[in-house]
């Protein structure tokens, strides 16, 4: 996730498979580094395993819709959410993946993006719940909305959200890159350059 060690994350997935042949969470570590590395077709295929030994492991159809949205396979993404959310029983997850749909359906991904934002810009004043500011950063960028990326990523940092450890090699983020406000964010974040 941090990046620059594709290769070596990989092969300790590996590794560690090879040790715990049946653990369904290193299986689906193991696909989520492929993942990280835009090595979509195999990480798709390593969690089609991982699920087909453990179709109730909400987590790995998660994971499996974030390595789709990377393919740009949208609806595959989308019903992998659902049944994730689903399966993982949480409700603020089950309406996001709900907004996704319906913005699809009606207007293709990028409306299914701003519906998602939405849900998820709602959920975030409602307080109930943490939700991610980095989450609502990756959903701005990959609209091609710099700014408000950057406003909800420089909250991210501020939050010490987990997930900005990720900004190096998530793809939703690829907008961003060519702006000098990335570099000094993926600086101060003390993320290797």
């Amino acid at each position: 996730m941090i990046g620059g060690r594709a290769q070596d994350a990989i092969d300790e997935g590996n590794r560690a498979h090879q040790l715990d042949p049946l653990s369904p969470i290193i299986a689906a570590q193991q696909a989520q580094a492929y993942t990280y590395d835009r090595q979509y077709d195999k990480a798709i295929e390593l969690f089609k395993r991982v699920i087909a030994d453990n179709p109730n492991f909400g987590r790995a159809h998660s994971e499996l819709a974030y390595a789709y949205w990377g393919a740009h396979k949208y609806p595959e993404a989308i019903q992998e959410w659902k049944t994730g959310s689903q399966l993982e029983g949480d409700k603020n997850y089950m309406d996001w993946t709900a907004a996704l749909d319906a913005g699809f359906r009606s207007g293709g991904w990028p409306d299914a993006l701003r519906k998602a934002l939405a849900v998820s810009l709602a959920q975030r004043n409602s307080k109930a719940e943490y939700i991610s500011p980095y989450g609502i950063a990756a959903l701005y960028a990959a609209l091609g909305d710099k700014e408000h990326a950057f406003e909800w990523l420089n909250t991210a940092y501020q939050e010490h959200d987990i997930s900005t450890i990720q900004l190096r090699t998530d793809f939703a983020m690829d907008s961003l890159r060519s702006d000098p406000r990335y570099t000094e964010l993926v600086r101060k974040i003390g993320l290797p350059q």
